[in-house]
């Protein structure tokens, strides 16, 4: 196995200089932003037992596809995953250790998961993720904030060109309940609506009665834009979860363009989301160079029972990696530091020298390096090579200073 010692495992890799500069910007300004707005932070193991993240009383309801799963097992040979989910353990967290806490609990985290991506070429098994959990909140008060935040925390990392879409659950789950299928059908017609997969979708519904039902699931995909597209789905979907799920969406993004956010934010009604555990709106966010979803969230308020507290709850995730990505390319994040001085000991003055650069790096003037080299010659020479614009000398002269 020596073959593998100088690679890193599929889908990870090392990040470097301006990448981990980008990526603590970012995260000090999201920390900012979310503490700002009453978020307290938590932290989650980056392990966990595969029980909080499976099957759920022989149901696959809640479950994340095991595939996805790293796992591994402890001393005891219990099964343990790496963490695949933020939202999951924070759902533990609340009901465990924060069940006694004045409600809503405002919640930010800011940790990496780690899920397989078989076949997904350029996606990454290891994300690190930004995102904010408010549990024990519900109603549209606590859904406008959540997507009214999201769009801040975009505008916040520097991304002005992106857009929001959001959906609700309800109408797809309405539809899809009264759906004359089996189970494993529907399955199937949640993940061919979910990744807009028309063509396969149509032969699939082509295969069952022909229904209201049917044919509104066959439109829904199609169904983005503004209130145009919430119209043609009140016409199609006659249940009244649909119904009023249509009418929450309605209201939400009037909320929303009254906050300024018209041209950013827009309905997809196929937005079914492919974790189980939302059972209300659900959103995602999109930036101008990645292809990748860089917001994901919504409501989930059946999630925390699992955990034994039933408390409604709504939130969102920020991928921190694509949203540095799009920084470096476009160059709009900042270069990796350079040192201003080296400051370089002829033999017997090294402790001098590390004292200058204390007083130099205390007060704030510089950002200083202790030269490592023998000889002047040595540190002038690898001054030029960084680029670093002064060196200091401490000898028996005193303090020299060579600007290069």
């Amino acid at each position: 196995m020596k073959k593998n010692r100088r690679l890193t495992p599929d889908g990870t890799r090392d990040l470097l200089f301006e990448e981990c500069l980008a990526r603590r910007q970012e995260e000090r300004m999201l920390s900012g932003l979310f503490l700002r707005r009453g978020f307290s932070e938590v932290m989650t193991p980056g392990i966990e037992y595969f029980d909080a993240f499976g099957m759920d009383q022989g149901t696959d309801d809640m479950a994340l596809p095991s595939e996805s799963l790293y796992k591994l097992t402890d001393g005891k040979g219990r099964l343990l995953v790496m963490r695949p989910d933020n939202t999951i353990p924070i759902a533990r967290l609340a009901a465990t250790r924060l069940q006694d806490a004045p409600m809503p609990l405002r919640l930010y985290y800011a940790q990496d998961v780690f899920r397989f991506n078989p076949g997904m070429t350029g996606r990454s098994d290891q994300e690190f993720q930004m995102g904010v959990e408010l549990i024990g909140a519900s109603g549209e008060r606590a859904d406008l904030e959540m997507i009214a935040l999201a769009a801040e925390a975009l505008k916040t990392s520097r991304c002005r060109d992106f857009r929001l879409e959001i959906g609700h659950v309800g109408i797809f789950g309405d539809l899809i309940r009264r759906l004359p299928a089996e189970e494993e059908v529907r399955d199937e017609i949640r993940r061919l609506t979910e990744s807009k997969s028309y063509a396969a979708l149509g032969d699939l519904l082509d295969t069952l009665p022909a229904t209201p039902e049917t044919e509104a699931i066959r439109r829904l995909p199609r169904l983005f834009g503004g209130r145009e597209a919430l119209e043609e789905a009140r016409t199609l979907c006659g249940g009244e979860e649909a119904q009023e799920a249509i009418r929450h969406l309605t209201r939400l993004l009037d909320s929303l363009a009254a906050f300024g956010l018209g041209e950013q934010v827009t309905v997809d009604l196929g937005l079914v989301h492919r974790h189980e555990y939302y059972t209300g709106v659900v959103f995602r966010g999109y930036i101008a160079g990645s292809g990748e979803t860089v917001v994901s969230g919504g409501r989930y308020d059946t999630l925390l029972q699992r955990f034994g507290s039933d408390l409604p709850a709504v939130g969102f995730g920020l991928n921190l990696d694509a949203v540095t990505r799009v920084m470096l390319e476009e160059g709009t994040a900042e270069p990796a530091l350079v040192p201003e001085i080296l400051v370089y000991a002829e033999p017997g003055r090294e402790i001098d020298a590390l004292r200058k650069i204390q007083e130099l790096t205390e007060q704030e003037l510089s950002i200083c390096e202790f030269s490592t080299f023998s000889t002047l010659e040595q540190t002038l020479s690898y001054a030029r090579r960084r680029g670093i614009a002064r060196v200091l000398s401490l000898g028996e002269k005193g303090v020299e200073t060579f600007d290069l």
